[in-house]
């Protein structure tokens, strides 16, 4: 299959192998590099791509898993409002599993008799509303760049239409912003980044200059084994040339300036405004809020949402998971308390999940 088989070939996946053992020997020290995409953690622990590598050089895994990510607050706000009488609550499957504070969550709000769908797409809410004219219709909208830009496209064909009974509780995030973060985090030394392929899509590899810029190696990367060998590869190279920059190794898919008509449905029914992410806080512009021309659409604008007290849950690391400050094995609940059958943190809910990943794989 074009652009998939050639990417799993063995002997070109074992003669990376060797080229990163031969520039891994001439490393002064170990080196650091952070995956920052929940796809790319699955891909790692399906390849046993860390049994790999050369002891020098350490993968972590980064904040990429749009569920995992999405913090506390949202989702006992999130449970707030699907408990609200006349609301048709929408989301993705992970999300009804993700607990929020005391472990409740989406899944057992549903069984208790609130009105939550499942949908495979944003789109998919359109039918919804108008079949449920005196309802209001709540998409959550969670995800990166990617998922945000068609959640946007959605929104501008409701205006369009007239569909008035449909907005979103946006908690989409942005990328960029929450790499400069874990950049500036003194808890972790990151040399390296491989960038997340599908984000990079639409926002190119231009969004990525702080990270040269802070002295670090970057290199978008695709999902297949030869992908990833590559990328650590080129990240390699820059750190013993000196020369940090945004490389592009899944050019079969990213350009440097991404997707111009993406990124303009984005500007147009969304801004960046401060977000908050489970494990790293509050980040400046790291979230989407609606522009002045589709707040109707901010489900945020059409509830009155009280103030909630959030609380962590006791024993469950996932916010340093996220960071790339510990990895599964050091949280005392993974595999004991914290299984997918009863996932304690939002880490374990997702297939794209680190402590998912672990579980299934290590």
């Amino acid at each position: 299959m074009k652009y998939i088989d050639e990417y799993r070939d063995t002997a070109v996946a074992q003669g990376l192998r060797e080229a990163i053992e031969r520039r891994a020997a001439n490393l002064k020290a170990p080196v650091t590099i952070m995956e920052v995409c929940g796809s790319h953690t699955q891909a790692i622990g399906r390849h046993g791509i860390r049994s790999l590598l050369p002891e020098t050089i350490r993968l972590v895994s980064g904040p990429g898993c749009p569920v995992c990510v999405t913090a506390m607050h949202d989702v006992d706000v999130a449970l707030w409002i699907a408990g609200q009488p006349d609301t048709v609550f929408v989301t993705f499957g992970d999300m009804l599993r993700v607990p929020g504070t005391r472990g409740k969550n989406l899944q057992q709000a549903r069984a208790a008799g609130a009105d939550i769908r499942i949908v495979a797409s944003a789109s998919d809410c359109v039918a919804i509303a108008a079949d449920n004219p005196r309802k209001e219709v709540v998409f959550m909208g969670i995800g990166f760049e990617t998922t945000a830009s068609t959640v946007a496209a959605v929104v501008m064909s409701c205006q369009r239409q007239g569909i008035e009974n449909f907005s979103v509780f946006s908690v989409h995030k942005r990328i960029p912003p929450a790499l400069q973060a874990l950049m500036r985090d003194p808890a972790l030394s990151v040399d390296g980044f491989l960038c997340p392929g599908h984000v990079s899509t639409i926002i190119g590899a231009q969004a990525y200059r702080c990270i040269p810029a802070a002295g670090r190696a970057a290199v978008i990367t695709g999902f297949e084994p030869v992908d990833i060998l590559e990328g650590i590869f080129m990240v390699l190279g820059q750190i013993l040339e000196g020369t940090q920059d945004v490389a592009i190794q899944y050019r079969r898919a990213v350009n440097p300036e991404g997707n111009p008509r993406a990124l303009s449905i984005l500007a147009t029914v969304f801004r960046p405004a401060p977000a908050l992410w489970r494990g790293l806080g509050e980040i400046p512009a790291s979230g989407f809020a609606f522009t002045e021309a589709f707040q109707a659409f901010d489900a945020l604008g059409k509830f009155t949402v009280p103030d909630i007290v959030s609380e962590d849950i006791a024993g469950c690391r996932c916010g340093e998971i996220l960071r790339g400050i510990l990895s599964p094995h050091q949280c005392p609940l993974f595999r004991n308390a914290c299984t997918p059958l009863t996932p304690v943190g939002a880490c374990m809910v997702s297939s794209e999940g680190t402590c998912a990943a672990y579980y299934k794989y290590h």
